[in-house]
C-alpha cells in the first residue's frame, strides 16, 4: 500500500501535524510518523522530512516500510501549476504529490536518517562558527578578546561533534575507512576533513553515473544551473582544502570527488564478485 504524506507546520507553531492518505480521497491526521498505519511492503512518500522526526521515520523503517521524500520541494508548485491547483492546503499538496512521478522520489534508509541528523547539529556549528569569524573582524579590539572565547569554545564542539560523525560513518559505511585511507585523512590531524566526508558519503548518491555528480555539485561550466547542493559542494571544498591547500580549485575538487566515486564503484564491484550468481539475485 502507498500513502502519501504531507508534513506542515501547525498554524501555532507549536510543532509540526502529518496529513496522509492512500487514495486522495480519506485523509487522516496524526502528530508523528509513528501513528501512520504502515508496516511491511508499504511505500510512504512524503514531502519533507523533518529532523525533529528522524525517530518517527526510522520507526517506520524498522517496521518493513519503505520511505521516500521528494527530492527537490520546487518541483510541488511546478505541478500545482500544471494541474491548475490554486490551494495550497495539506489535502491539495498531497494530490500534488500523488501526481509526482516516482524517479522525483529518494528512497531513504536509517543510516542517511541517522547520519543527516547529526550532520544536520554540525552544520548549525559551522555557521555559528563562520558568523562569529565575521562579527570579530568588524568589531573593537576588546569586543575581538571575547569573541575569541566563543569561536575557540565552539571549534571545540565542532571537533568533538565531528568526532562522533566520523566514527558513526566509519559503523555506517562500508568504504568509509577505505576512502580516508586513500586520501590520506586518518590521523588525529584530520578530523574535520572526515566530517566532510561523511557528508559527501550521506547526501551524494555515488551508484550514480559521474556526470550526474558534477552536476549535483555544480562541477562544471555552466554557471546558470541552479539546481545544486550548496552545503555539500561545501563539504566537498572543506575536504580538497584539507589535501590540496587553500589554493585548491574546481578541478582538484572534481579529482577528489572522482576518487572516490571509482573507489566505491571497485570497491563495490569486486564485492559483488565475491558473491555467487544465485546470491546476486
Amino acid at each position: 500500500m502507498r500513502f502519501y504524506c504531507d508534513v506542515h507546520r501547525r498554524g501555532d507553531d507549536s510543532g509540526y501535524r502529518v496529513t496522509y492518505t492512500t487514495d486522495g480521497e480519506n485523509f487522516r491526521h496524526v502528530d508523528s510518523p509513528v501513528e501512520i498505519p504502515a508496516g511491511q511492503g508499504d511505500h510512504v512518500f512524503v514531502d519533507v522530512i523533518p529532523i525533529i522526526h528522524t525517530d518517527g521515520f526510522v520507526e517506520l523503517l524498522r517496521r518493513g516500510a519503505e520511505v521516500y521524500y521528494l527530492r527537490r520541494l520546487s518541483m510541488i508548485e511546478a505541478v500545482r501549476q500544471r494541474m491548475g491547483i490554486k490551494s495550497k492546503s495539506a489535502k491539495a499538496d498531497i494530490r500534488v504529490l500523488m501526481a509526482i512521478g516516482d524517479k522525483w522520489f529518494r528512497r531513504v534508509d536509517e543510516d542517511f536518517l541517522i547520519m543527516r541528523r547529526m550532520i544536520a547539529a554540525f552544520r548549525s556549528l559551522l555557521k555559528t562558527h563562520q558568523r562569529l569569524l565575521n562579527m570579530s573582524k568588524a568589531v573593537s579590539e576588546m569586543e575581538r578578546r571575547i569573541l575569541r572565547e566563543e569561536i575557540r569554545f565552539n571549534e571545540e564542539r565542532m571537533r568533538k561533534l565531528a568526532e562522533i560523525i566520523a566514527e558513526e560513518a566509519e559503523r555506517r559505511y562500508p568504504y568509509y575507512k577505505t576512502i580516508a585511507d586513500i586520501l590520506g585523512i586518518t590521523g588525529d590531524n584530520h578530523v574535520m576533513a572526515r566530517e566532510a566526508l561523511a557528508e559527501l558519503l550521506t547526501y551524494v548518491d555515488f551508484s550514480r553515473g559521474f556526470m550526474k555528480l558534477k552536476r549535483y555539485l555544480r562541477l562544471f561550466d555552466n554557471k546558470r544551473y541552479k539546481q545544486y547542493n550548496h552545503e555539500t559542494r561545501h563539504a566537498l571544498t572543506r575536504l580538497a582544502i584539507t589535501i590540496h591547500g587553500t589554493e585548491q580549485r574546481g578541478k582538484q575538487q572534481q579529482e577528489l570527488l572522482k576518487t572516490i566515486w571509482l573507489t566505491i564503484r571497485r570497491e563495490t564491484q569486486e564485492k559483488l564478485a565475491g558473491i555467487p550468481a544465485q546470491q546476486q539475485g
